[in-house]
């Protein structure tokens, strides 16, 4: 089921839900909320500001802030002017959201007081910034005074479904970020297709989201499939254990978005008897689900945990679990409509057969336009419109599709295949293993062997025979780690993927 009505151009989805339920709150922060009547109308006069001080349609605008409802207002002001909006990690170093300045060449950055002497430093050597900050400042404009004064020029409201407008940088767990193109068409894609007929967002809905907006999963599902279905989302500002778990348990939120590992420590921080009275259905992306974890959610609070597969440069959902269907755990489910998914061999280009692992290639209207001033690594991805994702998955009979990890993340041992995930859903079947990465580490006669990071849960006391031992229990032996170390946090990106390279690099400097 495609739920066409909501491919629309932002400022016409807007504008319906003003007239259909204009005091019913869209965004709302533990500090403030916005209504759709309040978000139509601050938008448009953000929109006319912007647009008045960008050179030229088109032209980017960066938005550097920890999660807020000012960061959904600073999107959909962005496309309103018809501007190119992209959005920097809140935790990103300076000079990570330099690059992406200098890369992007955008000429507005809104940020927040948190950093406002970062962008303060950036300007110093980019005159010509127009900055935008919550608060105020020294030669900067302040953002609540031009949501509510009205400009000179109004909202263009005119950037077209297929107009080029988001830029968003990749997570950079192997490289440099690349900008990848997007439309309104594109996202609202997965919206029509995956969040409003499969989610369930709708009117009356009330999402929970600690997803960081910056990365393309919140910004389809928590801004863009809130304002196009009439849903409503309190944004936090950041996941912590024990604020989602008061959240829910005060009632009043029907679905939560997160990634793997939230949902791992939601199971172990909470009671055997805890209860979240209106919680209905959660979605996790971003990063491979351990089947155990999804099950053992599901039982634990009787809520149905839908898996989901998908990728910046495909607009994200490429797969998702029906929640009223047959589910396999530790499956993604099927395409989502309109999605062509070929798994290919990667050395002889051949579609392999079911149950054999290969490259996950995609088609459809979420793909992306390409990357930003980079033709030569879109070139290497894209071929006849189809993505070519560098994830691997394997298809049952039936169809199902189980992604097994990344081609340059696979160890290869004495020549056989191991797959991180496979291993590390097996780890996290040790009692008192919180969370676990698996990299590959070189060895002089077997290639590669596989090494285990594992995080402890508080107050337990790992047995590294233990874990060896389950592993082995799960998978055949040439799987279990030959070594395994313990730390306190795995390094992850904002969707929740592992960057196994800094596990090598300390790996690296240990050896």
């Amino acid at each position: 089921m495609i739920h066409t009505e909501v491919i629309r151009p932002v400022p016409q989805l807007l504008e319906a839900h003003r007239n259909l339920r204009p005091q019913t709150v869209a965004f709302s922060d533990e500090h403030r909320s916005v209504t759709y009547e309040e978000l139509w109308y601050r938008t448009g006069r953000l929109a006319g500001h912007l647009a008045a001080q960008a050179t030229d349609r088109g032209a980017r605008g960066l938005i550097l802030m920890t999660n807020r409802v000012e960061v959904a207002e600073s999107y959909l002001a962005l496309t309103r002017a018809a501007l190119v909006g992209l959005c920097a990690n809140a935790a990103a170093a300076e000079p990570e959201v330099a690059y992406q300045l200098d890369h992007s060449g955008a000429q507005i950055i809104i940020t927040d007081a948190d950093h406002l002497d970062m962008v303060e430093s950036l300007r110093a050597t980019r005159p010509d910034l127009t900055v935008i900050a919550i608060g105020g400042g020294s030669d900067t404009s302040d953002f609540e005074t031009l949501a509510t004064t009205e400009p000179i020029v109004a909202a263009p409201d005119d950037l077209g479904l297929d107009d080029t407008a988001f830029l968003l940088y990749t997570s950079g767990t192997t490289g440099r970020p690349k900008g990848v193109m997007l439309t309104q068409r594109s996202l609202l894609w997965v919206v029509a297709t995956c969040w409003s007929p499969m989610l369930g967002m709708a009117p009356g809905q009330r999402l929970l989201s600690p997803l960081p907006l910056f990365h393309s999963y919140a910004l389809d599902l928590c801004v863009l499939g809130v304002v196009a279905t009439g849903a409503s989302v309190h944004v936090m500002a950041r996941f912590t254990t024990d604020g989602v778990l008061e959240a829910l348990r005060s009632g009043g939120f029907t679905l939560m978005a997160g990634v793997p590992t939230m949902f791992q420590y939601l199971l172990n921080a909470a009671t055997s008897s805890e209860s979240f009275p209106d919680l209905a259905r959660c979605v996790t992306a971003g990063a491979i689900m351990p089947g155990s974890v999804n099950t053992a959610f599901e039982e634990r609070f009787g809520v149905t945990l839908l898996d989901g597969y998908g990728i910046t440069e495909t607009s994200t959902m490429v797969a998702m679990n029906w929640p009223n269907s047959t589910r396999i755990p530790g499956s993604c489910g099927f395409p989502v409509t309109g999605v062509g998914v070929r798994l290919v061999d990667p050395v002889s280009g051949r579609d392999v057969d079911p149950g054999v692992d290969g490259e996950v290639w995609v088609s459809g209207p979420g793909v992306m336009q390409g990357y930003f001033d980079n033709p030569d690594a879109t070139t290497a991805v894209l071929t006849d419109g189809w993505y070519h994702t560098g994830d691997l998955a394997r298809r049952d009979e039936n169809g199902f599709l189980t992604i097994s990890g990344r081609t340059k993340e696979l160890i290869i041992r004495g020549g056989e295949n191991i797959y991180p995930a496979e291993v590390e859903a097996a780890i996290l079947l040790t009692p008192g293993v919180a969370d676990a990465a698996v990299v590959g580490s070189p060895h002089p006669d077997l290639g590669e062997v596989p090494v285990a990071f594992v995080v402890a849960e508080a107050g337990a006391v790992i047995d590294f025979d233990l874990v060896r031992a389950t592993v082995a229990q799960q998978l055949t032996s040439f799987k279990v780690p030959a070594e395994i170390h313990l730390t306190d946090v795995i390094p992850r990106t904002g969707s929740g993927k592992t960057k196994r390279f800094e596990l090598v690099e300390r790996l690296t400097a240990e050896s």
